[in-house]
């Protein structure tokens, strides 16, 4: 693309609309995974007892593992979310903009 056509693709205000968007949904889903990955690592380090305690008389496993288990599975279905939206809502509007910068 030439300067030109960037200029105009910055100068739009649909632009600043879909950065707006796009910044505020990323910062409410990685303040999201860092809150629950923040939660987890408190309880382990304040509460070890806690996190320590089997799941069920004879058990082994500790309420940790499936709860560490929990924060990747969130994290793995926010990049979904943020996958599916940048795919669909996003595109949809940087290919609109790139249509009418090159008019």
């Amino acid at each position: 693309m030439s300067t030109d056509v960037n200029e105009r693709i910055l100068a739009n205000p649909k632009f600043a609309e879909l950065t707006a968007k796009r910044n505020r949904f990323s910062v409410i889903l990685v303040l999201s995974v860092l809150g629950i990955y923040y939660a987890y690592l408190f309880v382990a380090v304040m509460m070890p007892d806690t996190i320590s305690q089997t799941l069920g008389a004879g058990q082994t496993m500790t309420i940790g593992l499936p709860a560490g288990f929990l924060v990747m599975i969130v994290s793995f279905i926010f990049t979904g979310i943020y996958v599916r939206r940048a795919n669909s809502e996003f595109d949809d509007l940087s290919r609109a903009l790139i249509e009418e910068a090159g008019q």
